[in-house]
C-alpha cells in the first residue's frame, strides 16, 4: 500500500511514544483498536484508507501513536489536492467526523506535532480536524468556525416507543405513508439508490460521487454498509445508503424522487431505517450533519433530534483565512444554479471529477 513519503517509523516523539505510519498488514490492529476505543466513529476505521486512495486517489496519511507496543491513538489524514479550491491535510475527507481518537494528552500531542510537521512538508494551506466532540486538552492555536452540527439520539428497545417519541406532526407524515402501503427493502445492488441519489443531488445544485464510489464502500465495509429502498408497490421513490458501527445506525447517503415528497417517502426511509435498527439490537441513530440554517436542519429538528455543533478545527499552514468551501458561500451561488440547469447525464459525467476536489 502506498504511502506518500512519510517514513513508516518516524524518531519517537518521547522515550514512550512513536508515531508510526499505517501499513497495509496492520488493518485488522487498527480496527481492533477503533472498536474499542469510546471516542472513534465509523470514519476512524481503516477501511477508509482504501476508500480514499483507490476511490479518490487522495494520499492517505494514517497515523498511529505507539506506546509499550500498543496502539494509543489514532488519526487517519488525507491529503485533497484541488486546483479549484487549494491543497489541505483534512481528518478526513468526505467524511463527517475525524481527528484523533484515543490517547492521553501526551499522546495527542505526539500526534498532533506529526500532522503538523507533515502539513508543513506537504505544502498545504490548512490542516484539518473534523471533531466530533471539544478536545479539552487542544492547543490554543487551533481556528473554529461554527458552521454544522450533528444529529444523534438514543433508540429505544421498542420499534413503537420509537415512533411515539417523532413529534406529532412529523409522526403523522410517517404513518400517512404507512396507510399509504409504502414498504421498505433492504437491496443488493446500486440499480435504484444510484439514480434516485444523483437526480436528488442534482436537483440541489450538488455535483454526484461516481458509481463506484457506493460500489467500493460496500466492498470496503461488507455487511457494515447496507442499501434500504422505500417502494410503492414496484416503484422505488427514496433510497439510503446506510453504516453500522457497535450500536450505532448512521443513514448517510440518501435522497428521494420527485414523488417523495407528496407520499412521505423520505420520511417514511428514515423511520423504516430506525425500526429495522432497533430490532436488530442498534441502540443509537445518526442523523449526520447539516449546516446550520438550512432545511436538512430543520427536517432533523423536525423529528425531534438536538443539534449538537460541531467544533471542527484548523491550523492554518500557508492559507491566510479560514477556508470557505461550502454550498452557503455567495460566490458559489452562480456555480450552483447553472449545475442544476445541466442535463442529468452530463452532470453525472462531469460531477465525480469535481466532488473529488471538494473533500
Amino acid at each position: 500500500m502506498h504511502e506518500a513519503s512519510l517514513p513508516a517509523d518516524p524518531a519517537p516523539t518521547s522515550a514512550a511514544i512513536a508515531v508510526r505510519s499505517l501499513q497495509a498488514h496492520e488493518h485488522a490492529r487498527w480496527d481492533a483498536f477503533v472498536e474499542a476505543c469510546p471516542e472513534a466513529t465509523f470514519f476512524h476505521r481503516a477501511g477508509w484508507h482504501t476508500i480514499l486512495q483507490q476511490g479518490f486517489h487522495h494520499d492517505s496519511h494514517f497515523l498511529y501513536a505507539e506506546q509499550d507496543g500498543r496502539i494509543a491513538a489514532v488519526l487517519p489524514l488525507a491529503h485533497v489536492r484541488s486546483r479549484l479550491f487549494g491543497s489541505s491535510l483534512v481528518s478526513l475527507p468526505f467524511c463527517v467526523y475525524g481527528g484523533i481518537a484515543g490517547g492521553s494528552p501526551a499522546v495527542r500531542l505526539a500526534l498532533d506535532e506529526a500532522a503538523l510537521a507533515l502539513a508543513r512538508r506537504l505544502g498545504v494551506g490548512h490542516l484539518e480536524y473534523r471533531w466530533r466532540e471539544v478536545d479539552e486538552n487542544a492547543h490554543a492555536a487551533w481556528l473554529h468556525k461554527p458552521l454544522y452540527a450533528t444529529f444523534r439520539r438514543a433508540l429505544l428497545p421498542d420499534a413503537e416507543q420509537n415512533l411515539l417519541a417523532i413529534p406529532r406532526k412529523q409522526r403523522a407524515v410517517v404513518r400517512k405513508a404507512m396507510a399509504a402501503g409504502l414498504h421498505s427493502a433492504i437491496d443488493y445492488d446500486l440499480s435504484h439508490f444510484y439514480p434516485i441519489y444523483a437526480a436528488s443531488v442534482h436537483r440541489l445544485g450538488t455535483p454526484v460521487f461516481a458509481r463506484r464510489h457506493f460500489a467500493l464502500l460496500r466492498a470496503v465495509f461488507g455487511d457494515d454498509c447496507e442499501i434500504l429502498t422505500v417502494y410503492h408497490g414496484q416503484q422505488a421513490q427514496a433510497s439510503v445508503l446506510l453504516f453500522y458501527f457497535r450500536d450505532e445506525v448512521l443513514p448517510y447517503y440518501g435522497g428521494g424522487t420527485p414523488l417523495a415528497r407528496s407520499t412521505g417517502a423520505n420520511d417514511f426511509m428514515y423511520w423504516e431505517t430506525m425500526r429495522r435498527a432497533c430490532e436488530r439490537g442498534y441502540r443509537l441513530f445518526d442523523f449526520g450533519r447539516s449546516k446550520l440554517g438550512t432545511g436538512a436542519w430543520d427536517f432533523k429538528k423536525n423529528w425531534g433530534f438536538t443539534p449538537q455543533p460541531l467544533p471542527y478545527a484548523y491550523q492554518l499552514v500557508r492559507a491566510k483565512a479560514l477556508p470557505e468551501v461550502n454550498p452557503l458561500n455567495p460566490k458559489y451561488a452562480l456555480f450552483i444554479r447553472a449545475w442544476r440547469r445541466l442535463p442529468l447525464p452530463l452532470a453525472n459525467l462531469l460531477g465525480p471529477h469535481i466532488v473529488r476536489q471538494l473533500g
